[in-house]
């Protein structure tokens, strides 16, 4: 079995980092941009004559904050998520298999 050189580490932990901000910008922008619209909205709404809760439990509110947040699980799954489901060393082990079929 072929040891993985120091470039290689370095590359993939890289990686791993990057996405790993990726994701941390995409939830911080998330919860400023879906904040800032949910106020507006409830403003909007209580200014039409709604009452509070009616403004809050909106739809389109609700409806906002839920599917950007479909979006964010997906993100977050693709950083976090295949080392829980996969093993953390799937990755590794595949490519191992991979390179060892060339070989033949």
């Amino acid at each position: 079995m072929k040891e993985f050189t120091e470039d290689y580490k370095y590359e993939r932990a890289k990686s791993k980092m990057q996405n790993l901000k990726a994701f941390y910008i995409h939830f911080t922008v998330y919860v400023i941009v879906n904040t800032i619209i949910s106020i507006a909205k409830v403003i909007r709404n209580v200014n039409n004559g709604e009452t509070f809760n009616e403004a809050i439990f909106d739809f389109a509110t609700i409806g906002l904050w839920t599917i950007w947040g479909v979006g964010i699980a997906f993100h977050a799954f693709s950083v976090y998520g295949l080392d829980f489901f996969l093993g953390k060393n799937w990755e590794t082990k595949q490519l191992e298999k991979y390179m060892n079929q060339d070989d033949r």
